[in-house]
């Protein structure tokens, strides 16, 4: 192993936390649909997703070389840079992971890098030509692809399931759903893994533990690997409600369609290096697939809160980096009280979202404000037919609660004269 100074094993350890709540902030992109529609038990998904994220961080490195080599320019970044860059991505994934919203940890890390860098050295330790075209035009078309393909996947789905029986339908695209989860569960260990090796290495070669240019050494991919595997191990319960039953309710069908796109869109963007958010991508395919299905409809306050913590996470978690690296740079208690501060926020967070508990055994349930429906919906309902039988047993109960039931007869009274 290189040789690790005080400074450097802080930064190490700062990137593996970043990685474990990059885990749980994410199990939702992959289990969400899963569990939602009852395909997976919830601990059983996430610890089938967690193991194949560990899988998944072997398979490449490219993205890796994007954060390490690419982002930003290696000359003049220090470890305290780093350091900084993290305290923000953490605390955004934190704060976003406590009130339940779907924001992406790629962006988070990206920003508190770049926030980090500017403050260090300026704009020009920051290469725009790639922020614009690996990390920002991918951060706006991967939501749109993936919605558009699952739109048309779960359009295709009922069509070619229309002839046959809902409950067996229901029951293979469950089938598929768990193959489909799975593969996100992969595809998520392709790229946001790398993430966390791509900033160690950063960290590593800042420090002067390896050569620029260097790829990550074994020991940062096995240990990013687990870091994130344990995080989703534990579940993102806040998030996976939101992303399951929150933006729109899905069944078998659209929970296969929607996991399938977007892991289909992950992979394509792994293979091509580009630091791609699957929360984008998993988030555009479940409002895809809610649009596609006849009848189905999205919930677009809880999207409208999702697209504004989108938009939010590059300048928030940046400007939290800066300050970090402000504080940091000032010498080696400023690095003790960085590091401080991250550790106390932490708990702080932990300790509010215990007021309010989610996890597996609740995960499912709609909180008691949610969303209702709206205007459109509530019209849809309106005009459409009541089920066969209905309409007689409403007619039959209005009867029931408007004609009286006939007094007792006196055998003394006169007989009654019918109304004619």
């Amino acid at each position: 192993m290189e040789h690790i100074t005080l400074l450097l094993a802080i930064v190490v350890v700062t990137a593996l936390v970043f990685d474990f709540t990059n885990g749980f902030h994410d199990t939702a992109n992959a289990m969400a649909t899963t569990i939602s529609t009852g395909a997976l038990k919830p601990k059983t998904a996430v610890v089938m997703s967690a193991v194949l994220n560990l899988v998944g961080a072997f398979l490449s490195v490219e993205v890796a070389k994007t954060i390490s080599k690419g982002l930003v320019n290696e000359d003049g970044i220090q470890p305290e840079v780093i350091l900084a860059a993290l305290v923000g991505a953490i605390l955004w994934n934190l704060v976003t992971w406590l009130v339940g919203l779907p924001s992406s940890s790629s962006h988070a890390l990206m920003g508190g890098l770049i926030g980090a860098t500017v403050a260090s050295i300026g704009v020009s330790g920051v290469n725009g030509e790639v922020v614009v075209s690996k990390v920002l035009i991918p951060a706006v078309a991967a939501p749109i692809v993936a919605g558009i393909a699952a739109t048309l996947a779960t359009k295709l789905t009922y069509k070619i399931g229309a002839k046959t029986s809902e409950k067996d339908t229901a029951k293979g695209y469950r089938v598929g759903q768990i193959a489909s989860a799975g593969l996100v569960s992969l595809a998520h260990g392709t790229n946001d893994a790398q993430k966390t090796m791509g900033i160690i290495t950063l960290a590593l070669v800042a420090g002067g533990s390896l050569a620029p240019g260097s790829n990550p050494p074994v020991w940062v991919i096995v240990s990013a690997g687990t870091a994130i595997a344990l995080g989703t191990a534990l579940g993102g319960w806040r998030i996976i409600r939101t992303m399951g039953k929150g933006l729109t309710d899905l069944q078998p069908q659209q929970g296969f369609a929607a996991q399938t796109s977007a892991a289909t869109v992950i992979l394509a963007s792994s293979h091509l290096g580009f630091s791609l958010s699957t929360t984008h991508s998993v988030s555009g395919a479940v409002m895809g697939a809610g649009l596609g299905r006849k009848g189905g409809v999205v919930r677009w306050s809880t999207a409208t809160r999702m697209f504004v913590a989108w938009g939010l996470t590059l300048p928030a978690a940046g400007l939290v980096g800066a300050g970090a690296e402000y504080v940091a740079r000032q010498g080696q208690w400023g690095v003790y009280v960085v590091a401080a501060f991250l550790a106390a926020s932490c708990v702080a967070i932990w300790l509010v979202s215990r007021r309010q508990p989610v996890d597996h055994t609740n995960v499912n349930e709609v909180e008691a404000d949610a969303e209702p429906d709206g205007v459109v919906t509530t019209a849809i309902a309106a005009v459409t037919p009541p089920p066969a039988g209905t309409v007689a047993a409403v007619a039959d109960e209005d009867l029931k609660t408007t004609i009286p039931a006939p007094a007792p007869t006196d055998p003394a009274a006169p007989p009654a004269t019918a109304a004619v």
